[in-house]
């Protein structure tokens, strides 16, 4: 994966509007889910491609930094020469001279390509500084959307839950209505009034006949004096 490729796909998933995708989903919950899983592999995968590209820099400005002390220590050795070049050659030696002058030169030749490689890895270790620097604020911008995809995706779920049970605490309460005259709790109460009624009832009708029957023995109780008076009179006549 390319850093462009990288760059690109982390400043997309970044500036994703999440209200957005959830207005046009189908089912909330399940594309939270599934957005939580790309996200969390996507930050994965640019974390490595990210990681990368800073040990790429970081090689990149180790290698200016050695040009830079090559280039410095270089020019050193070619000071030391031309002084001994200049040494032998104010004693006499016209032949050393050269010999340490032509040192030099190689050693200025040296520093001069040391020089020549640092000043033309500066640009590109600043644009590549520049893209590490985007890469690091896309990642940090990816890792604040994915909390804020998990604490939606959660206050969805709880959200869910309580639209749940209040449907079934209003389901429950529809089906048992004590204030209901057609409810099953009503119609059992009728049952039972009717119930005890047809029981007053018979119990009013056994007492009518028990009230008659008495009445009858009653009746029967003044014939019998009667009977016994009669004959009492015609045995004393």
């Amino acid at each position: 994966m390319t850093k462009q490729t990288v760059l690109g796909r982390v400043t997309q998933l970044a500036k994703a509007n999440i209200n957005a995708l959830l207005d046009g989903a189908e089912d909330p919950q399940k594309m939270l889910d599934q957005l939580i899983r790309d996200y969390s592999n996507n930050i994965a995968e640019a974390e490595q491609a990210v990681a990368a590209t800073i040990g790429n820099l970081r090689m990149m400005e180790q290698d200016h930094k050695e040009d830079v002390e090559a280039a410095s220590e270089w020019g050193g050795k070619a000071l030391a020469a031309s002084k001994k070049g200049d040494e032998l050659r104010a004693a006499g030696s016209a032949a050393e001279a050269d010999k340490f002058d032509n040192l030099a030169k190689v050693a200025l030749g040296r520093q001069l390509s040391s020089e020549k490689g640092a000043k033309d890895a500066e640009p590109t270790i600043a644009a590549q500084s520049e893209v590490v620097g985007k890469l690091k604020s896309g990642l940090d911008q990816m890792k604040s959307k994915l909390v804020e995809l998990q604490s939606k995706r959660d206050q969805l779920v709880a959200r869910a839950k309580t639209a749940q049970a209040q449907n079934q605490m209003m389901d429950a309460a529809r089906n048992i209505n004590v204030l209901d005259p057609t409810s099953e709790l009503s119609r059992f109460e009728e049952k039972v009034r009717r119930e005890e009624a047809k029981a007053l009832g018979k119990q009013e009708l056994a007492d009518s006949s028990l009230d008659a029957q008495f009445e009858q023995l009653e009746g029967l109780g003044d014939t019998a004096e009667i009977e016994a008076r009669l004959a009492a009179l015609k045995t004393s006549a």
